[in-house]
């Protein structure tokens, strides 16, 4: 089954990372995946997001028409992206910055205290991962290990990253599954 993703923010937020540690995710996994970014010539501060389709077929377009899942870290990115995420479609939204959010009433909405998590954890630049674990807690395309698995992968030549994003990672999750 098709899975279409759009991560969104200012760019220096790892919003081009947190997509390709989803891509990783199911390119270790066996899944077929494409990943594109698109950020404004400013990069750091500036608008930045990356679209992730997911599949078990090869994919034909790499283009999004309908958003299944919004990652979102800004309000600017959430005005622009929310028009077109599907209905019955998932907002998962950093309220550490977006503090006014419009009225979704035909999505899932889950609003993530990333920067609060970050800090208490001593993760400052850890949001975009704690957004990820966010995004493993409602989107069962993968299981918590597996989604740990990519993230492994990805940083593997950094491993003394890997406590800290994991400590990211799992309160993100925490943050949908509550468990």
């Amino acid at each position: 089954m098709l899975n279409q993703f759009i991560f969104a923010g200012f760019g220096g937020q790892g919003i081009l990372t947190a997509g390709l540690l989803l891509a990783n995710t199911a390119s270790v996994h066996g899944k077929e995946v494409i990943w594109m970014p698109s950020y404004g010539s400013e990069m750091r501060g500036g608008t930045a997001n990356c679209s992730v389709k997911i599949d078990d077929e090869m994919i034909s377009s790499p283009f999004i028409k309908k958003i299944d899942y919004l990652i979102v870290m800004n309000k600017p990115s959430l005005d622009k992206f929310l028009p077109q995420v599907r209905e019955g479609g998932t907002v998962i939204l950093n309220s550490s910055i977006i503090t006014e959010v419009p009225e979704m009433p035909k999505l899932q909405k889950i609003a993530v205290p990333a920067g609060e998590i970050c800090e208490k954890l001593k993760n400052e630049r850890g949001a975009n991962i704690c957004m990820l674990g966010a995004l493993a807690g409602c989107c069962e395309l993968f299981t918590r290990e597996e989604y740990e698995t990519g993230i492994k992968d990805y940083f593997s030549a950094k491993p003394q990253f890997h406590e800290g994003n994991m400590a990211v990672f799992e309160a993100g999750y925490q943050c949908v599954k509550g468990e």
